[in-house]
């Protein structure tokens, strides 16, 4: 898997190097260099520099250019330098860089604007000249690429008020996250990074990638049977939200993602618009009241012999007996527990103790706001370090915590695994029903969970890229991300 730090680390890290291996000043010529052949270069260059380091790696790019015979100018946002940024700008004008102090113009003459503003340390909201500035570098039509990273989105969460819009972010060193998160997909166009000789000093994320994926994907054997790939059940659905098991079983049975049989759990007044729709699955109607789940330990017992993997919660409702049906499982049974939706919401309002004493291997699949109701922060201060909440609740309850979003978090306290494939067209409901059948069937069985859950996560947003290919962000729905598990899987096998 590819390496992601957080801000903490990579600083942590340029100056474990620059004590122990190399100077600050050979790092910034690395870095300016890096990017420098990383790019097409052609017609008229900008590099737009502020005030600190990120600026240094910019004057380094702008003296490379002038040596290659480019056409090449510097605009400063203010005669202000960092050490190391002085030596390089001094270079510059020793080799006749020509620059200038931004005085209100527009930069609409220029093919390629470099923007080193503000780099993977700026936190808050861009202000003033800076703002003004990044504002006209996205509207100047010229090609845009940032110096590590985008100046205005934070080096961790990636979010930003007010952030340059690139065509090509070449990161310096190692893969921050807020590369990947928050904003990132809709700033950044091309990611690339460039290795300059940093050690990590402390244990990265890990990024999974296509590659990776693949290698997990094994081909399954002839000498076989649906019982060596194991039965799984999904508990979901009442009167409103029937729709939401449907989804979950196409994924995880009907398109193959792993498991060899699907039970579905749902109250008997739903069965019948469930049945239409299930071929492969078995249906096992439970008591109801009122259109919800009514606890009958029999009845779950009796569902749940052989199973290897459970998912619960997907359009579960906020009625029924659905505390005293998660509480059993979880008491009784020592298999991996996927719990979603309204499951997340049932257990929001229970003792969180149940998840660390369980036998089971739990995995939480919240957006932001589930984990918000989780964990009692607002919604905007997870936003602000997500990763750090997720690893948080993991580390307090000992399960497994899938964080959705545009890059989805996976990890178990310890561990953090990225996955970045997805796009805009899941943002519709229905979304993470297709994620919970995917995880169901691919973690029945396995030791390595946490593996399995994020492999989960890379095959949902890899289908529902498929999707969006083939209609578009704004017409695709949840079952055409279903509809492509299969694609999807038979891609990445190869």
């Amino acid at each position: 898997m590819k390496q992601v730090v957080s801000v903490s680390n990579m600083r942590k890290s340029d100056r474990h190097t620059i004590e122990n291996k190399a100077s600050s000043l050979e790092l910034m010529y690395k870095a300016g260099e890096g990017i420098f052949k990383s790019v097409d270069w052609h017609g008229k260059i900008l590099v737009v520099c502020g005030y600190g380091n990120n600026a240094g790696d910019g004057y380094v790019v702008a003296e490379l250019l002038q040596k290659a015979g480019c056409y090449v100018k510097i605009l400063l946002l203010e005669e202000r330098f960092s050490e190391d940024g002085k030596h390089y700008f001094d270079a510059c004008v020793n080799e006749k860089v020509p620059y200038s102090v931004y005085k209100g113009e527009d930069f609409k003459e220029y093919d390629i604007i470099l923007d080193c503003i503000l780099g993977t340390g700026f936190k808050g909201d861009v202000t003033g000249i800076t703002k003004e500035v990044i504002e006209k570098i996205n509207s100047s039509g010229a090609y845009v690429v940032s110096a590590d990273i985008n100046s205005g989105l934070n080096g961790d969460s990636g979010l930003g008020s007010t952030c340059v819009k690139s065509d090509l972010t070449v990161s310096v060193g190692t893969l921050k996250s807020g590369h990947l998160l928050g904003q990132a997909k809709d700033k950044i166009g091309k990611l690339i990074n460039v290795e300059i000789g940093i050690d990590l000093v402390e244990k990265p994320y890990g990024l999974l990638e296509k590659a990776d994926a693949a290698k997990l994907l094994k081909k399954r054997e002839n000498y076989s049977n649906k019982g060596t790939y194991g039965y799984v059940a999904l508990i979901g659905g009442c009167t409103e939200y029937s729709g939401a098991v449907k989804l979950a079983n196409l994924s995880a049975c009907a398109l193959r993602s792993g498991c060899g049989v699907c039970k579905i759990l749902a109250p008997k007044s739903v069965c019948h618009g469930i049945m239409p729709y299930l071929l492969e699955s078995t249906l096992y109607p439970l008591s109801e009241c009122d259109g919800a789940i009514k606890f009958d330990e029999k009845e779950i017992q009796g569902a749940l012999n052989n199973v290897k993997c459970v998912a619960i919660g997907m359009g579960l409702g906020q009625r029924g007996d659905n505390e005293k049906v998660i509480k059993y499982i979880l008491e009784n049974y020592k298999i991996p527990v996927i719990i979603d939706a309204d499951g997340l919401n049932t257990l929001s309002k229970m003792d969180a103790d149940i998840i660390k004493h369980t036998s089971c291997r739990v995995v939480l699949t919240p957006h932001l706001k589930e984990l918000e109701r989780l964990i009692g922060v607002p919604l905007e201060e997870i936003q602000r370090a997500p990763v750090t909440y997720a690893k948080g609740y993991a580390q307090k309850t000992g399960a497994i915590v899938l964080l959705k979003g545009p890059t989805t978090i996976i990890t178990d306290g310890e561990e953090v695994i990225l996955t970045n494939t997805g796009c805009a067209g899941m943002a519709s409901a229905g979304s993470g029903d297709v994620l919970s059948g995917i995880l169901c069937a691919l973690c029945a069985g396995q030791d390595d969970l946490l593996t399995y859950v994020s492999l989960g996560a890379y095959i949902n947003g890899y289908a529902g890229e498929i999707a969006q290919q083939k209609l578009c962000d704004i017409s695709m729905l949840a079952s055409d991300t279903a509809l492509s598990i299969g694609i999807a899987i038979k891609e990445l096998q190869g």
